[in-house]
């Protein structure tokens, strides 16, 4: 195949994504990732994350529409150390063994012109769902050569209170206040496989 021919059929591909609207796209689990940080005694800033996550995104950029579900799996939380993550895995923190998923459920995504500003949703932590708004702090889609297909991505965070969902054990001197961090990717599956609703 000449490099002509492998040009013409990227630009090709890039047509064939823009003229589709309302596009799904499921969560890449290698490049994303969620992770959390909250003060120590006031001396320093402690961080987590979480390995494993799951999910899709519905976007239609030309209506600036959209939806996300993201699923993040307790029981690959990583601290850096084994007794820490046995005891954030307890039912004094995220209780993996009974609530393996913290999930998150948007409800509106917020432009700024051209630009994914601001997520309203729910947050979900063991038994207990709250809602939250996610500020996004970089956003972009771009046709990925590597995939053959169109990728979306976003950086973003939000601000809990561990005490709404139940968990706030050893505050004041582990900080009640926890920011999320969520770094996502999503690729857009092909023509004819999207999954219905009712699927979802």
């Amino acid at each position: 195949m000449s490099k002509w021919t492998v040009w013409s059929f990227i630009f090709f591909m890039l047509m064939h994504d823009a003229a589709i609207a309302d596009d799904h796209y499921v969560i890449d689990p290698l490049h994303t990732f969620s992770s959390f940080e909250y003060s120590h005694w006031g001396i320093s800033t402690q961080r987590g994350r979480f390995d494993h996550s799951s999910g899709y995104i519905d976007l239609d950029v030309a209506k600036k529409t959209g939806t996300v579900l993201l699923e993040i799996d307790t029981g690959s939380i990583s601290t850096g150390s084994d007794l820490f993550n046995k005891i954030m895995m307890s039912d004094s923190f995220f209780d993996a063994e009974h609530f393996q998923k913290i999930v998150f459920r948007s409800t509106r995504m917020i432009f700024d012109q051209e630009q994914l500003s601001k997520i309203d949703g729910t947050l979900t932590i063991k038994d207990t769902t709250r809602p939250v708004t996610l500020e996004i702090t970089q956003f972009n889609c771009r046709f990925m050569v590597l995939y053959f297909r169109q990728a979306c991505g976003a950086n973003g965070y939000t601000r809990i209170l561990r005490s709404d969902f139940n968990m706030d054990k050893y505050a004041p001197f582990v900080s009640d206040e926890v920011t999320l961090y969520f770094s996502v990717e999503g690729i857009r599956e092909s023509a004819g496989t999207g999954l219905n609703d009712e699927a979802r």
